[in-house]
């Protein structure tokens, strides 16, 4: 491959454990395969999945509380990272020539099948090597050219997993323009990529976040801001005293036993993380009598992510950076994710 060496930089995970497992290596540049291309990263985006992945905090079905990547054990070492954009150095056997130089971001889901609505089962940077690395190699079906796009590459590798995530709920959860919709966890990246999503449906946003996030969670687009120091059940029924059409919640644990009985009839509850624990406490009676749906939803499909792709190339939403780092400082920057007193996404830069 012209201009590209037989080795790059990376960090990667070799264990579970805290960022000191993050090790800084010199790896051999990846072979592409077939139906491949090969990526410089521009940028890589943080993510809670990064932290959960490489301290096994996922569990399996038949242990919670066992050591896992997103669907199951890790293969290491792995290079993490799911979010990346960059430009397109090289193709493998069978993809056009056309592709080389572009701008991409890629979709990290392994998905279980080859139609628009299949379901992700795997991930980059956890069942596959990711983007904490100067070139990644993706399947050339899951790269999509964003050269045209007025948002920066770091604004570029912000939407994968939390915005493909936020669209998935959102479609999942079939928020329409006029409904009320409830986000947890307003803040973080999934949390802003909803309000922004929500609010462009036409959708009343109310958020729910802390402190000096307030202000900032506001000004994305959130109508009402509850603050979750106080009682979040008793605030939503002040501003929403007619229910909550749909409940966009990464937070889950008590405020799903709390909040069910706020929505609509016929309203929608969608899960897609579990920041205030995995334990739920749910008085059925108020599904059935409602007529009230618990929807999960991990990530997005291929035909979510296209969508995401169309509002990127059209810079209708703009991702927040809170912070940037280098490469060589990977575990500063998920210690800094992890410490939560940020606002929007942190990137890296190889």
């Amino acid at each position: 491959m012209t201009g590209v060496s037989d080795s790059m930089r990376a960090v990667r995970i070799t264990r579970h454990g805290g960022p000191e497992v993050l090790e800084p290596a010199r790896v051999a540049v990846p072979t592409l395969r077939a139906g491949e291309v090969l990526v410089q990263v521009g940028s890589v985006a943080l993510n809670n999945t990064d932290l959960w992945t490489r301290e096994g905090a996922y569990g399996r079905p038949d242990d919670p509380k066992a050591l896992s990547g997103w669907r199951g054990p890790i293969d290491f070492p792995r290079i993490q990272g799911a979010d990346v954009a960059g430009r397109v150095l090289a193709v493998g056997a069978g993809v056009g020539e056309s592709l080389v130089g572009r701008r991409v971001v890629v979709d990290p889901a392994i998905y279980d099948a080859e139609g628009p609505d299949a379901n992700p089962v795997g991930l980059m940077g956890s069942e596959r090597d990711g983007g904490y690395a100067e070139y990644v190699t993706a399947p050339a079906k899951r790269v999509h050219d964003v050269t045209g796009s007025p948002l920066t590459d770091d604004q570029l590798a912000s939407l994968p997993t939390a915005y493909g995530t936020a669209l998935g709920m959102l479609e999942r959860g079939r928020l329409r323009q006029g409904e009320t919709a409830l986000v947890s966890g307003a803040s973080g990246g999934v949390g802003l990529a909803l309000v922004q999503l929500a609010r462009a449906r036409g959708a009343r946003v109310i958020a729910i976040s802390s402190g000096t996030k307030i202000d900032a969670v506001r000004e994305t687009g959130a109508h009402e801001v509850i603050d979750r120091a106080g009682d979040v059940a008793a605030q939503i029924r002040a501003v929403a005293p007619e229910g909550i059409d749909v409940a966009l919640d990464v937070v889950a644990g008590e405020l799903v036993s709390d909040g069910l009985p706020l929505l609509r009839e016929g309203g929608r509850w969608v899960i897609a993380g579990a920041l205030g624990g995995y334990g739920v406490t749910l008085d059925v009676r108020r599904l059935y009598l409602h007529n009230a749906q618990v929807i999960g939803s991990a990530m997005h499909t291929p035909a979510h992510f296209d969508l995401l792709m169309g509002l990127a190339r059209r810079a209708e939403i703009e991702p927040v950076i809170a912070a940037v780092f280098p490469l060589d400082r990977a575990g500063q920057a998920q210690e800094a994710l992890s410490r939560r007193g940020h606002v929007g996404k942190i990137v890296m830069h190889p």
